[in-house]
């Protein structure tokens, strides 16, 4: 059952009550920073009140496990467009404990899919034309590593700017303590 009349609704209240003016800010981040973090759930609200930031300070950039799979994907677009039209200088990468990520299996994944309806013509059409679907739908054994991994992604990147100050950290979903794995300069 969706949720769409419920969210409407809602919505038409908040609007009318102008509950939005208390979260006023510009296009731009007050604090400069872009953040790469996962999707999960638990983060919504922890991650940020666990770096002391309040709506309008980051850019933050969400998706499957804070993983940039691409250089040249959606991920590293976005992480660049903060930094040349909106005024960000900094990045974090934020990975997480107990990530639904960690140790995904592809095939796994692709059964889901055909179950749900997707015909495995469709997957084998895809095989076909190149598209690697394990690569693509793949997770990560160790946390540390693919938030190092991502910001290697992101420090190495042709079109990033040298001045670009990029570190990668590591939360815990249950307490919000962060942990310092990557800090920009260090090797």
């Amino acid at each position: 059952m969706s949720r769409i009349d419920d969210i409407m609704d809602f919505n038409s209240a908040f609007v009318t009550t102008k509950q939005y003016e208390q979260y006023a800010t510009s296009k731009f981040p007050d604090k400069r920073m872009v953040i790469l973090t996962c999707m999960d759930t638990r983060l919504t609200e922890l991650l940020p009140k666990s770096m002391n930031l309040k709506n309008g300070d980051a850019k933050i950039i969400k998706t499957a496990g804070g993983i940039i799979t691409q250089p040249f994907g959606s991920i590293m677009r976005s992480v660049l467009v903060a930094l040349y039209e909106l005024q960000a200088d900094e990045v974090f990468v934020v990975g997480h404990h107990n990530c639904g990520m960690t140790g995904l299996n592809p095939e796994l994944i692709v059964e889901h899919m055909i179950e749900r309806g997707v015909p495995e013509a469709t997957i084998e059409i895809l095989k076909n034309s190149g598209v690697n679907l394990m690569r693509w739908l793949t997770g990560f054994d160790n946390v540390r590593d693919s938030v190092v991994n991502s910001v290697n992604i992101i420090r190495n990147h042709p079109l990033l700017p040298a001045d670009i100050l990029v570190h990668g950290l590591i939360i815990d979903p249950d307490t919000g303590g962060l942990e310092l794995v990557a800090k920009a300069g260090d090797a």
